[in-house]
Parts: C-alpha cells; sequence; structure tokens
C-alpha cells in the first residue's frame, strides 16, 4: 500500500495518476482534507480517506496498512508547518509505514535566505529521527515562470530582482518521477535532488523570450526595495513579497544553481527544460 497526502493538489494529484500507470488501483491510498473532491479517485478503485496535518488520529487512520506515505509538504506561511509535518511524521511512524517520502525543495541547507527552506531543513530532521527510512525529494522550482518572470509578455520586460542560475523544472516531470520511485525498485535514502537538466538566468530567458516572440525581450534589474513596493502598488500583501524577495536573493546566491542528472534516469528521458515550457506558454 502506498498513501499519498495532498492528493487534490497539483503535485499530489498528478503523482497518484501517475502511480495508477504503474500499481494496482487498490494498493493506493490518498489522505485528502475533503473526500468528496477525490472522488474520482475512489471511482477508479482507490482508497480514499479523510486525513489532515492538523489532526493525528485521523492521519493514523489514513495511512493504516501503508508501507510507504508520501507527505506532500504544506505551505501555509500563517500555520506552523513543522508542528504539522512532525504530525504528518510522528503519524507515518505510528501506522507501521517503512519508508516516508517528503516533497522538499531543492537547496535545503542552513544559510538558504529563502525562508520556507528553514521548514523544509527542520522537517528532514524529524524524519532522520524518526527511525523509519525516509526520502526527501528535494523538487526544483516548479512554479508558473510568469510567477517569477512577471507579466513580460504584456510589458516586454522582465523586471524583477538581481537572480542567478536556476533549473526550473516542470511539475508533471517532478510528479511522474515521484511516482517512478514510489512504485519502484529503487530505493533512495536521505535527500536527493529532481530538477531539470540546466540552469539559467533571467538573461538566458529573455534571450530565449525574444527568440521566440520574434521581440526583443528586455531584463532589467530592480533595486529590492523598488520591487518591494512594486508589489505592494499592485496588490501583493507586503509580508508575501518579502517572502518572495528572499527567493531571488536565494536564486542569486547561488542556492539553487545545480542541476542534477537523477530526474532524466527516473523518467528514462530528458525533462523539460525552461525554453519548452516559455515556448509552450508564449504558442497558448
Amino acid at each position: 500500500m502506498i498513501v499519498v497526502t495532498g492528493a487534490t493538489g497539483g503535485l499530489g494529484g498528478t503523482t497518484v495518476e501517475h502511480l495508477l500507470k504503474r500499481t494496482p488501483a487498490d494498493q493506493i491510498g490518498i489522505s485528502v482534507r475533503d473526500t468528496a473532491k477525490a472522488q474520482h479517485f475512489a471511482d477508479r478503485g482507490v482508497r480514499v480517506r479523510q486525513g489532515t496535518y492538523e489532526d493525528p488520529v485521523a492521519l493514523r487512520n489514513s495511512f493504516a496498512g501503508a508501507e510507504q506515505v508520501l507527505l506532500v509538504s504544506g505551505n501555509d506561511p500563517d500555520a506552523d508547518m513543522v508542528g504539522l509535518h512532525r504530525n504528518a511524521v510522528e503519524a507515518a511512524v505510528a501506522a507501521g509505514a517503512r519508508r516516508i517520502l517528503y516533497t522538499s525543495q531543492q537547496g535545503a541547507v542552513p544559510g538558504n535566505p529563502y525562508r520556507p527552506s528553514d521548514i523544509h531543513i527542520a522537517t528532514e530532521a524529524l524524519l532522520d529521527d524518526s527511525g523509519v527510512a525516509w526520502t526527501a525529494l528535494r523538487n526544483g522550482a516548479y512554479g508558473p515562470l510568469d510567477q517569477v518572470l512577471g507579466p513580460w509578455q504584456r510589458t516586454g520586460v522582465i523586471a524583477q530582482p538581481q537572480d542567478g542560475p536556476v533549473p526550473y523544472t516542470d511539475r508533471a516531470d517532478i510528479a511522474e518521477a515521484t511516482a517512478v520511485v514510489l512504485a519502484g525498485d529503487r530505493a533512495f535514502d536521505g535527500p536527493v535532488n529532481l530538477t531539470a537538466p540546466n540552469a539559467v538566468t533571467f538573461d538566458d530567458l529573455a534571450k530565449i523570450a525574444s527568440g521566440l516572440t520574434g521581440h526583443r525581450v528586455e531584463r532589467v534589474v530592480l533595486d529590492d526595495e523598488q520591487w518591494v513596493a512594486g508589489q505592494i502598488a499592485i496588490g501583493v500583501p507586503e509580508q508575501m513579497a518579502r517572502l518572495m524577495l528572499t527567493w531571488y536573493q536565494a536564486a542569486r546566491s547561488g542556492y539553487f544553481a545545480e542541476a542534477g542528472p537523477l530526474l532524466a534516469e527516473l523518467l528514462g528521458r530528458e525533462p523539460r527544460t525552461a525554453a519548452e515550457r516559455l515556448a509552450t506558454h508564449v504558442a497558448a
């Protein structure tokens, strides 16, 4: 039995879809906040149980019988995510899971200024102390490219803070690779990186975008405080803007620069590159 949390979300749900291609449905379970939203999985034979990181008792029930549990990391900036992840780890241990997998983040190392890194570092420490075999999937940045590039198609300008090389990774590739790890015979102990094959900068992406559109896309480096003020002016809460700023600061310091081959090995093909993703976005 493989149990996946967060299966009504983008990463968890796509992982389950790929698991269904590799594992009998009756060997897959999911733990979700709202079981009604997972009816499409129940209809296909997946075991659906209610469970949230806030409710350890329900979690233990939703993890019952699991040989492996995939913990999809939470992202509520106002919550005690380390405490909630502790609940999930302890529930998986109590349920008898033999391995816990956790969706961590590339660059989850001490000193990284990107604030969520601290959550992942602490959660990996919890896993290491759990007494159960564990794998931390340190995923490359897989959010929408416009989230970090800004409205460049409208403005013709990538006007963001100073950045650094990042192997922008396709979420669908990460989900497929996660399913391969869960359903396969190859075990990974501790942290492993899942990233696109090449790290690129905004300068690189501006050149790629220029070639795709036939119009020059300019890269403009904004002062950090100037960028924060601009975000606030368009309605982004200051706390959220400053949180995102730490991501740019981490990128420019090289915390996301390393690109590894494991994602390609697991997929059996080359992952989608940032250039390919940008081309799809332009075509759409």
